[in-house]
């Protein structure tokens, strides 16, 4: 069996999941009373994998500690606010081999870790109806073919990758190549990915049923995971609003950015029938 590692991708501000992403980075947040990259970081360890590589950015140093607690490396990507996850990928490229890429946020109820891949693939679940994920087309061996943004009752990327050594190797020169290009700078590793299919070794697809691969874009999709959240959201935001208002926290839904300067964040949420509009810049809080 080929010796595996991981890189966990954890630089990135996951600026949608406001307000609690201004606080603290989507992966550090307690899920079912665990953190969620530690839960990832145990897996990985339970499957044997031993040498883990954190690519960190936004809050770097709220990361610090797992260096010390799980012997992890951490690689620091000073271009996490410029760029996209090909800016953390670049700084790691030496490292790909027989390689799991995983995502900090992800939440896996299973060991996903303990198989022994031979080929490259991306984890998949199904989407019924219409989605803007990124689909896959597989031909009759589960092989991708193409990648196409947007689809129907299809079957789209989410979750953790597995890189076997000679997709690795050809990965890091189509890389190196092309990350002098803004477009690749401000894109994703799998946009590279998706443009150079063609000149790729083969990636198959790894099928998940649903809630096998959990992911939360907002705090209603955590809510629905972890019900401690309704009451407690963990927010020194929330909570401040939540007393300004007189309600309780439960009763504030749908979070959504609006914009966002440095440290500051405008953000929208629903109140009964009413909406609101925060901004911690000037600590306004409005009813539109």
């Amino acid at each position: 069996m080929a010796k595996r590692n991981a890189i966990i991708l954890a630089a990135g501000t996951s600026s949608r999941f406001v307000p609690l992403s201004q606080e603290c980075p989507k992966g550090l947040l307690e899920v079912k009373g665990e953190i969620l990259i530690e839960r990832q970081i145990r897996q990985l360890q339970d499957a044997g994998i031993s040498d883990i590589c954190v690519v960190v950015g936004y809050k770097a140093e709220m990361f610090g500690y797992l260096k010390q607690k799980f012997g992890v490396e951490l690689v620091f990507n000073e271009d996490y606010a410029r760029y996209n996850n090909t800016s953390s990928m670049i700084r790691v490229l030496d490292k790909l081999g027989n390689t799991y890429i995983c995502s900090s946020d992800n939440y896996f109820p299973q060991n996903v870790f303990k198989e022994n891949p031979e080929q490259s693939y991306y984890s998949a679940l199904y989407a019924e109806g219409p989605t803007s994920e990124y689909c896959l087309n597989a031909d009759e061996t589960d092989c991708i073919r193409s990648v196409e943004i947007g689809g129907k009752d299809s079957w789209y990327m989410v979750g953790h990758v597995y890189f076997s050594k000679d997709f690795s190797d050809r990965f890091k020169e189509l890389l190196r190549k092309e990350y002098y290009q803004d477009e690749t700078r401000l894109g994703y590793w799998e946009d590279v990915y998706i443009k150079n299919i063609a000149n790729l070794p083969l990636m198959k697809v790894n099928r998940y049923k649903d809630g096998e691969i959990k992911e939360f874009d907002n705090l209603d999709e955590l809510r629905e995971f972890d019900a401690s959240y309704v009451n407690d959201s963990r927010s020194k935001t929330i909570k401040m609003i939540a007393n300004r208002l007189g309600c309780g926290e439960s009763e504030m839904t749908g979070f959504s950015k609006m914009s966002n300067k440095g440290n500051h964040v405008r953000f929208s949420f629903r109140l009964k029938e009413d909406t609101y509009v925060y901004d911690s810049e000037y600590d306004s809080l409005k009813m539109t």
